[in-house]
């Protein structure tokens, strides 16, 4: 268990996620071992050194629930002068996302896999990032487990409060529901403004998934949100 925080930030009793076992590949499990030393970061109750991390002075952004890691090293890779830090707490896609940073020979990306409340807690000190991403996290459909939802006022302050000035909250999903209580709960937070009218055009360096791809070709929306720092 870890320690209670000290900036303020409310604790979370339900989780957003439910560890499920999956199925993991031979590479993957290969990749877990052989790179993880290198790539993933233990969990810490200390703020990262992002200097010391990646070897370099440059700007951070965060990824929390990567699943599989195709956009995140997707992103990476066409962001070389940023560096990336993803969370995810299923070992497959951990697993796979290793096997993203080995094939695309990857120096700006890192890991933590551990609970995304947590790691932006203890390990993310304030103002330090130059933005966050949250792709597509599980909608929690039915009305009793909405309080699962990550996107809740508290934690959206206490993202806000790791985001340097002018940097930017991303937030995407294809469930409309959870975009229209993603907007109200966003646009309610003080310390942030909304970069559109409403939801935000898809920004180049989010690269559509497959399962976005299909479902736009069936009528479905995606909503994208991107919300800057005061």
């Amino acid at each position: 268990m870890s320690a209670p925080p000290t900036d303020g930030a409310p604790r979370r009793a339900i989780r957003s996620y439910v560890v499920r076992a999956g199925r993991m590949g031979s590479g993957q499990r290969r990749a877990l071992s052989e790179l993880a030393p290198r790539f993933v970061l233990p969990f810490q109750a200390a703020p990262i050194d992002f200097a010391h991390c990646f070897g370099r002075s440059a700007p951070c952004v965060l990824e929390i629930g990567f699943g599989m890691g195709d956009a995140t090293a997707a992103i990476a890779g066409d962001r070389p002068e940023t560096d990336f830090l993803g969370i995810e707490v299923h070992p497959p896609g951990v697993g796979a996302l290793l096997q993203r940073i080995e094939a695309q020979a990857l120096t700006n990306l890192r890991v933590v896999q551990h609970d995304a409340v947590e790691v932006v807690e203890r390990m993310i000190a304030p103002a330090s990032l130059a933005g966050v991403h949250v792709f597509f996290p599980d909608p929690w459909h039915k009305k009793r487990h909405h309080k699962r939802r990550l996107i809740q006022p508290p934690f959206v302050a206490l993202l806000a409060s790791r985001l340097a000035p002018g940097g930017y909250l991303h937030c995407a999903t294809d469930w409309q529901p959870y975009a229209e209580q993603m907007l109200e709960v966003l646009g309610a937070e003080p310390t942030l403004r909304n970069s559109a009218d409403g939801y935000a055009p898809r920004p180049a360096y989010r690269p559509p998934t497959k399962f976005e791809q299909r479902g736009l070709k069936l009528g479905h929306g995606v909503w994208d949100l991107v919300f800057m720092r005061r």
